[in-house]
């Protein structure tokens, strides 16, 4: 039987990516084995949000070349799309495709097995309107599944590669997410994350269907107990969808809303598509929509520009948002993007020292929100055993509202509803106890516990 390894950099959407083209390995039948160890062919599914993205891409590649010279080393991914020059460049390397195509992938590999000829199989992605259809029965992970509904971004920040990389908004045929969502819960699974590289701009490019249409579609699936959006930007937030935070009690009380920037002139030179003052009228309407709803965010600190008077407006700013969490990012020059090109440059150690104030800021915050729901029971699904859990097994997973938890609770728990009491709030972690789970076994478990 042949073997294949993957190794994946990069986000979300890169994950269920690789997933999906393991499918295809899988159905040809190959086995999977691991990246460290010795395969036929090498997958590296590659990033390149940033230059270090590049950087660790090409590490990956030659490791692979390494690990066994006479196998098929193959790339994939955003990396691959823009500089597929630059990794063919690379001895070793067989073929490299990017972010379209996927499907051939076995094609062009049994042709390089034939001729040992390296294939460039890149196409312009700028010229793409059609999702690529790649489905996913099932993860390693077992609680929670990723859904891809869309790819590509219109936006053009000026930091950012990813539409150069990904091309344009995409959205997935609602028909073909709907049967893959019957399909993951057939399988066992009780929650969605519906991921892309824009999620919130999914319905862009179809007729009077949008993301809150897709919304209310999934919750008619019998057995879906949870839907998750990856991101989302603030003004993609419309009264349609507003309601379907309201009303659908499948949605989860957790948006991720990216900022990036808290000053109106910072946000300008992104180019992103809102104020300040903008943003926080929706977030004052997502929290009457949806009560102690958790709002998570990225921030880029330093940005080309950003003096020290539009960082402290920036950090009062996160203050009266009151994210339940922030990631925090310095500035980082990508190449070729309009940001890495502009004049005053944010110094390195003013960039890390603003950095620090926002992560304290952050854990402020975490802190702040998690103890309010200490004493309240929430619902959790319990994705693994703790690591280092003493001798009383012990249960990890995330409630609705995205507070990681951690109880008391046999194995058998694991990817069930559970209903766990808050007892002590935490930075990055809580514990509970559990009161009661879905599974007639969790049950006689929990009532075993209490005894």
């Amino acid at each position: 039987m042949p073997s294949v390894a993957f190794y994946t950099l990069g986000c979300k959407v890169n994950f269920y990516d690789t997933e999906a083209i393991w499918q295809l390995f899988s159905n040809a039948g190959y086995e999977q084995v691991d990246f460290e160890g010795t395969a036929d062919v090498y997958l590296i599914n590659t990033c390149t949000v940033t230059n270090t993205g590049d950087k660790k891409s090409r590490q990956m590649i030659r490791r692979a070349v390494r690990r066994n010279p006479d196998a098929i080393v193959a790339v994939t991914g955003c990396y691959a799309q823009t500089s597929p020059g630059e990794i063919l460049d690379i001895p070793g390397v067989d073929l490299v495709i990017g972010n379209q195509d996927r499907a051939q992938i076995l094609t062009h590999i049994d042709a390089i097995r034939r001729s040992r000829e390296p294939v460039n199989a890149v196409r312009n992605i700028m010229k793409t309107r059609e999702f690529e259809e790649m489905d996913v029965p099932g993860f390693a992970d077992r609680t929670r599944a990723f859904l891809k509904i869309q790819d590509g971004c219109n936006n053009f920040c000026t930091f950012c590669i990813i539409p150069w990389s990904r091309g344009l908004s995409r959205s997935r045929d609602p028909k073909s997410i709907v049967a893959q969502a019957h399909k993951l819960v057939e399988a066992g699974y009780k929650e969605f994350v519906l991921t892309g590289i824009h999620t919130g701009g999914y319905g862009d490019d179809l007729d009077n269907y949008r993301l809150a249409d897709l919304l209310w579609e999934l919750d008619k699936v019998d057995g879906l107990e949870r839907v998750r959006i990856s991101s989302i930007e603030a003004s993609q937030i419309d009264d349609k969808l507003l309601d379907v935070l309201n009303r659908s009690s499948k949605m989860c009380r957790h948006l991720h809303i990216p900022l990036q920037a808290g000053h109106n002139e910072v946000l300008k030179r992104m180019r992103r598509k809102y104020t300040t003052e903008e943003y926080f009228g929706k977030m004052e309407r997502i929290r009457q929509a949806m009560p102690d709803v958790g709002i998570t965010t990225d921030v880029i600190v330093g940005f080309p520009g950003e003096t020290d008077e539009m960082f402290r407006a920036g950090y009062d700013f996160m203050k009266a948002v009151n994210y339940s969490e922030m990631h925090v990012f310095p500035y980082s020059k990508r190449t070729g993007t309009p940001a890495a090109r502009m004049e005053d440059q944010v110094d390195e150690e003013i960039k890390n020292a603003r950095v620090q104030q926002l992560i304290d800021l952050s854990e402020e915050m975490q802190l702040a929100y998690a103890r309010r729901f200490v004493g309240r029971t929430l619902d959790v699904i319990p994705e693994r055993s703790a690591k280092d859990a003493p001798a009383r097994s012990v249960q990890h997973g995330f409630s609705d509202n995205y507070l990681q938890v951690f109880f008391e609770g046999g194995d058998e728990l694991q990817g069930r509803m559970c209903q766990v009491r808050i007892t002590e709030a935490g930075v990055n972690e809580c514990r509970g106890e559990l009161v009661e789970s879905s599974a007639p076994e969790a049950a006689k478990a929990a009532a075993e516990l209490v005894r």
